[in-house]
């Protein structure tokens, strides 16, 4: 099979194409036809070498159809979904024309989107529905400011929040996206930076946070909260950088809850990917009421322009790739 194999760290023209075996069916998992995948940071990150774990061929998730599935979970042919349980990680990952992935990370997508549409959808909505409504429980009629509106998991976000009747202030760094996010459905748009809870007219009174930028920020979103508001960490806009001599004590508002999310647990035990409404979403999307196109779509040989666009900053929502 063709694949994207990272050659060595560093800049975008470390990913190569190369000629590997297909992977072989294995009880337990299922062998997919790639047809497209979403782009990640993360994949980015492990070009970079800056994650812990990297797969030869990088890739966190994908669409396709069932090659194989030696455990009869998947019929052959099926359309399905696919992200983490080690894919890119410790596993050949999905920038290839076949991969293979644990069943618990596997789940049915039957749509009439296109494969790119398709695509835009698996990780980074899993990710956003299981924030919001297993983390932070959000309901509707309260008010959740999601900080890194414009990066495809704050779209994603917004757009899952807004459906679910909830108020929803966004953040981005740049003014000029200010416009992007409202037509999303966010009540209003705030600049981003480290002191928004000195600026924010609701500070103390936020039913929730979802934070995208990450260490840099999350203290600050803590003191945005009511009394029994909860704060979710969930991505690192801001630098993969640890929080420097963090003390509960002295830094971390009483009475509200902090939780994390990190989509490398979907499939493990607690954390199944059928938890998510995938095939919901799909149809949510299908039907408009979620905005869920694809940014930038991009052929299978032009992933070194597909990763120098996301290291620019220049995605403005999710870009997929679609392999044929």
């Amino acid at each position: 099979m063709r694949a994207i194999v990272i050659e060595r760290f560093g800049g975008p023209d470390c990913l190569v194409y190369k000629d590997l075996p297909d992977p072989e069916p294995v009880p337990g998992q299922v062998v997919i036809e790639v047809k497209a995948f979403g782009l990640n940071h993360a994949e980015m990150h492990m070009r970079r070498g800056e994650w812990a774990e990297a797969a030869e061929v990088s890739g966190i998730e994908c669409v396709g159809l069932v090659n194989a599935c030696p455990g009869g979970e998947f019929p052959v042919g099926a359309k399905v979904a696919a992200l983490m349980g080690g894919l890119g990680r410790t596993i050949n990952g999905s920038y290839a024309e076949y991969t293979r992935a644990p069943v618990p990370n596997v789940a049915l997508i039957e749509s009439d989107l296109s494969w790119a549409e398709l695509a835009a959808i698996p990780e980074t909505y899993a990710t956003a529905w299981t924030c919001l409504f297993r983390n932070l429980e959000i309901t509707p009629g309260q008010t959740l400011v999601i900080r890194g509106g414009t990066s495809s998991f704050g779209q994603a976000a917004i757009n899952l929040a807004v459906n679910a009747g909830v108020r929803v202030i966004a953040t981005t760094r740049k003014r000029e996206r200010f416009g992007m996010l409202e037509e999303l459905g966010a009540d209003r748009v705030e600049l981003e930076g480290s002191d928004l809870s000195a600026r924010i007219a609701e500070a103390k009174q936020l039913d929730a946070v979802l934070d995208l930028v990450g260490n840099s920020t999350i203290l600050d979103s803590l003191d945005m909260l009511r009394r029994g508001g909860r704060a979710c960490l969930a991505g690192w806009l801001g630098g993969l950088d640890p929080i420097r001599d963090f003390n509960p004590l002295l830094q971390m508002a009483s009475g509200v809850y902090l939780t994390f999310f990190g989509s490398f647990v979907f499939g493990r035990p607690g954390f199944p990917l059928s938890d998510v409404p995938l095939q919901a979403i799909a149809q949510q999307v299908a039907a408009g009421r979620l905005k869920a196109k694809p940014s930038r779509v991009f052929r299978f040989e032009d992933i070194r322009e597909a990763h120098r666009v996301m290291e620019a900053d220049e995605a403005r929502g999710k870009m997929v790739v679609v392999r044929g």
